[in-house]
C-alpha cells in the first residue's frame, strides 16, 4: 500500500490526553482536506481520557456498564471498543487513491504493519478468520487462549481513510469489562504489560514507526492537529 509518488507521510504525536469529539472533528476536517488536494497524508498517535466507541455494528446488549465511562457512536467499522491511558491509538489518514484504491489491501496493510510492529518485542501477532485485529496465543501448564492486543477499525469517504488503530501497551485491562470487546465473548484482551513485557509509549511509538515506513512508505515529523 505504497504511495505511487512516495511522498511522505506526516507523523503527529499528541503528549496531552485528546477528547473524543475533538479527535474526530479533527481527523474529519484533515481527511476532507486529504481528499480535495488541500493537505498531507497524516497518522496521528495519541491516547484518550477513559471512554467507550461504538462501532456501526455494535449491539445495545454488549454495552455491559453504560454509566462507567462516557460513550460515544462512531462511524468506523466495528462494535464496541474501549480507548484509555496506557493505549496508543493511531489514527490514520491515507489517501487510497494514491495507494490502489483496495479495501482489503488498505486493511491487510494495517495488520502487517501491527504485526511488524510487534516482532520489535519478540511477539508474534496473528490474525484470526472471522476476528477483526491482531492476537496473540497464550499458553501455561495446561491452559492456552487467545488475547486481542490491537483493534483495527476504519472508515473510509472520497478514498481518504481515517479512524484506524488501537495498540494496548500500558492500559487498565479491568476497563475492557465494562463492554463486550468487539463482540467477542470467548476471548480476552492483554497488553504488551501484561504479557510481562516493560515497554513504554515511546518504545512502542518507534516501533510502530519504523514498521509503518515498511509497510506504507516514508513518513515525516508533523504537528498534531489539535
Amino acid at each position: 500500500m505504497r504511495r505511487d509518488d512516495a511522498a511522505p507521510v506526516g507523523w503527529a504525536v499528541s503528549t496531552d490526553y485528546v477528547d473524543y469529539p475533538a479527535a474526530v472533528a479533527a481527523m474529519e476536517a484533515r481527511a476532507a482536506a486529504i481528499a480535495d488536494g488541500m493537505a498531507g497524508e497524516l497518522v496521528w498517535l495519541l491516547e484518550h481520557p477513559p471512554l467507550y466507541t461504538a462501532g456501526v455494528s455494535a449491539k445495545n446488549g454488549d454495552l455491559i456498564e453504560p454509566d462507567r465511562f462516557p460513550v460515544f457512536e462512531s462511524g468506523r467499522g466495528g462494535q464496541f471498543t474501549y480507548h484509555g491511558p496506557g493505549q496508543r491509538v493511531a489514527y490514520v489518514m491515507l489517501d487510497l487513491t494514491r495507494r490502489g484504491r483496495d479495501v482489503r489491501a488498505f486493511v491487510a496493510a494495517l495488520e502487517a504493519w501491527i504485526i511488524d510492529a510487534l516482532s520489535a518485542f519478540n511477539v508474534t501477532g496473528e490474525l484470526r478468520d472471522g476476528r477483526v485485529g491482531v492476537w496473540v496465543e497464550r499458553k501455561g501448564p495446561g491452559w492456552s487462549r487467545e488475547d486481542k492486543i490491537a483493534a483495527i477499525g476504519v472508515k473510509l469517504r472520497k478514498w481518504v481513510s481515517f479512524h484506524g488503530i488501537s495498540l494496548n501497551v500500558e492500559p487498565d485491562l479491568s476497563h475492557f469489562s465494562g463492554i463486550v470487546p468487539c463482540g467477542q465473548t470467548e476471548h480476552g484482551v492483554t497488553s504488551l504489560v501484561d504479557l510481562g513485557l516493560p515497554v513504554t509509549l515511546d518504545e512502542a511509538d518507534a516501533a510502530l514507526r519504523a514498521s509503518f515506513g515498511r509497510v506504507f512508505g516514508p513518513v515525516e515529523e508533523t504537528a498534531a492537529p489539535v
